[in-house]
């Protein structure tokens, strides 16, 4: 693989603040999601811009041909924290449909994980993938994926 390209990536302050008060417990799991997924977007081709903000009080991830990507830990569940899709999308049916049990979903809009889950680093970089391409990819079987 050659050298990265030049990714422009931007940032709200406002997100550094929320990962600033995450627990300490949950920030190393909550800094590894977030560099995947910086580094799938650099890894990706297509990919050029993207930006970091914050929607509904949450870390998000927007390019412009992708599917808004989204994480967090919510007190309410402590016990895990999540990567959001677009439930309206076909990103969590395909990934379902690809990877099965290999993943914990909550309907058709994230995935989660447990505290102590030890998931496959290549397999969660697909489907960042996936939502940072989405309408690249949404009309191609499978996305694309061949499992």
């Amino acid at each position: 693989m050659g050298p990265l390209k030049s990714l422009r990536h931007t940032i709200d302050p406002r997100v550094d603040e929320k990962f600033a008060n995450y627990p300490p417990h949950i920030l190393p799991k909550m800094k590894k999601l977030r560099e995947l997924i910086v580094q799938v977007a650099n890894e990706t081709e297509s990919v050029t811009a993207i930006e970091e903000t914050l929607k509904w009080g949450e870390p998000s991830y927007l390019t412009k041909k992708g599917s808004t990507l989204r994480m967090d830990w919510k007190e309410k569940n402590p016990e895990q924290y999540a990567l959001y899709f677009k439930c309206t999308s076909k990103l969590i049916p395909t990934i379902k449909e690809v990877y099965g049990t290999q993943f914990n979903y909550e309907t058709t809009r994230a995935i989660v994980f447990g505290l102590e889950d030890d998931y496959s680093e290549k397999d969660i970089k697909e489907c960042i993938r996936l939502a940072l391409e989405y309408h690249l990819l949404k009309d191609q079987a499978l996305m694309g994926l061949d499992g």
